[in-house]
């Protein structure tokens, strides 16, 4: 006799977008292999070691608003455990140190005269308004809030944020990067300037990491590590993948969550239009040190600088919103630098970046010193997001490829958002019903009992 068995599902890639993919699957009864090429899940999420600290590799912070990410976490019996925290922002300016973190210390804010800060707080409400931002991916984002705030406002405050997010390359970025990042902020929040509160996980993700593992091995999804996939194939009605160890496995479906030139590189028979648009694809990396130093360098979760000479893009104080205990009484510093995967920075040892990294830190806050300093790691991610160039929506390819039962959703289908855990599990929430019903279209293969 013969059976019509489930569809067998491989998503190649452990981060959260590949978890929230495998966990949605699983639940609808599908037989499920998620695949990670690194010895843990989690991607850009994933945890690490600081001596005798373990904290997120990559700085994370969960907004009230982060409603995906949330009800994820709800579901891992999570939810109820976030420590919620008003943080403060500081601007470094000119060599000073600035806060920046209500509407009183807005008004008062130096670098601006009353006619820049009435037209950086029209700007950011204008923004929040605005719902067509197809149209604002014709615009250079450096062009249209200049036009907007003003010169002096655009290199006070605009500048240093864009920096923050895009290095050098917020000149070759269209105005919907900065909209969708105004629309996110301001959900935070209960109008514009007010106070925002930012949330953490005790543990950090590691915490969240463990806990969505189990969970998906509870409801059957088979969780592999250290399993990369070197080649991807059409194999009479299933999908054929070659594992770099070189055993070869048959799926019904794949969806590949990794960034989109990895993707191209690993799918065979592809369209050329299609190859090329994967490949086409711009990404940022970012090469981010972790400090635990002594003693805390500022009040402020976020400070923006807008010296020419830092060389990194921005200042993020972990200890500032979690609680010290975490990190044995001490305090946490995330130092990123996003930069383009094919930039020479890329290439420092970890020597050089901490000799340029912490030379500025100990000329900017003149009560720390070297003594001050337990531990320097420096991590590196070369396809971190997509870079949201002029009319960057069109030139996207299809989620579904010409390969039957090839799928590709990543990062870079963040279209009208920023990348962050919240916007990748909506991702996952979001498309992946329709990759869902063009898979049930196809027959899965009978098995012969």
């Amino acid at each position: 006799m013969t059976q019509s068995p489930q569809k067998k599902w491989a998503i190649v890639g452990g981060g959260i977008l590949g978890m929230t993919t495998a966990y949605r699957l699983a639940q609808q009864g599908h037989e499920v292999t998620l695949l990670e090429a690194a010895p843990y899940m989690g991607g850009l999420a994933a945890a690490w070691q600081l001596g005798d600290v373990t904290w997120d590799k990559y700085y994370h912070v969960i907004l009230m608003s982060d409603t995906y990410t949330r009800n994820i976490l709800k579901d891992l019996n999570l939810d109820a455990s976030i420590e919620w925290i008003k943080t403060k922002t500081g601007f470094y300016t000119d060599g000073e140190l600035y806060s920046m973190s209500n509407s009183m210390e807005f008004l008062q804010f130096p670098p601006l005269n009353l006619i820049d800060k009435f037209r950086l707080g029209a700007t950011i409400f204008y923004a929040s308004k605005i719902k067509d931002w197809k149209k604002l991916e014709n615009i250079h984002v450096d062009e249209w809030l200049r036009g907007l705030s003003g010169d002096n406002t655009f290199n006070k405050i605009w500048l240093p944020l864009l920096k923050a997010k895009l290095g050098e390359n917020y000149t070759e970025t269209s105005a919907a990067f900065i909209w969708a990042t105004i629309q996110r902020m301001y959900a935070a929040r209960n109008t514009g300037l007010k106070e925002e509160r930012f949330g953490y996980v005790p543990g950090g993700y590691a915490t969240v990491l463990d806990t969505f593992v189990d969970k998906l091995k509870e409801i059957g999804v088979d969780v592999r590590t250290s399993h990369p996939v070197q080649s991807i194939a059409k194999d009479g009605e299933q999908v054929n993948l070659t594992y770099q160890s070189g055993i070869e496995e048959r799926f019904d479906e794949v969806i590949l969550t990794v960034p989109s030139n990895v993707a191209a590189k690993m799918i065979h028979g592809l369209q050329e239009e299609e190859k090329s648009r994967l490949e086409n694809i711009q990404y940022l990396g970012v090469v981010c040190a972790s400090l635990v130093m002594k003693k805390p360098i500022s009040e402020y979760y976020v400070t923006n600088v807008t010296d020419d000479d830092t060389p990194f893009t921005g200042v993020i104080e972990m200890t500032a919103m979690v609680d010290k205990e975490h990190f044995g009484g001490n305090t946490l510093l995330y130092l990123p630098k996003y930069v383009k995967a094919s930039d020479p920075f890329f290439s420092l040892t970890d020597e050089e970046v901490k000799e340029l990294f912490w030379n500025k830190i100990v000329s900017m806050y003149d009560h720390i010193n070297h003594d001050d300093l337990l531990s320097f790691q420096v991590a590196r991610a070369k396809n971190v997001f997509a870079l949201a160039t002029l009319k960057y929506s069109e030139g996207l390819p299809p989620i579904s490829m010409s390969v039957p039962g090839v799928h590709v959703l990543n990062s870079a289908h963040i279209v009208n958002g920023t990348l962050n855990v919240n916007e990748s599990i909506m991702l996952a929430e979001k498309r992946l019903p329709e990759i869902i019903e063009l898979a049930n279209k196809r027959k899965p293969v009978e098995v012969q009992l």
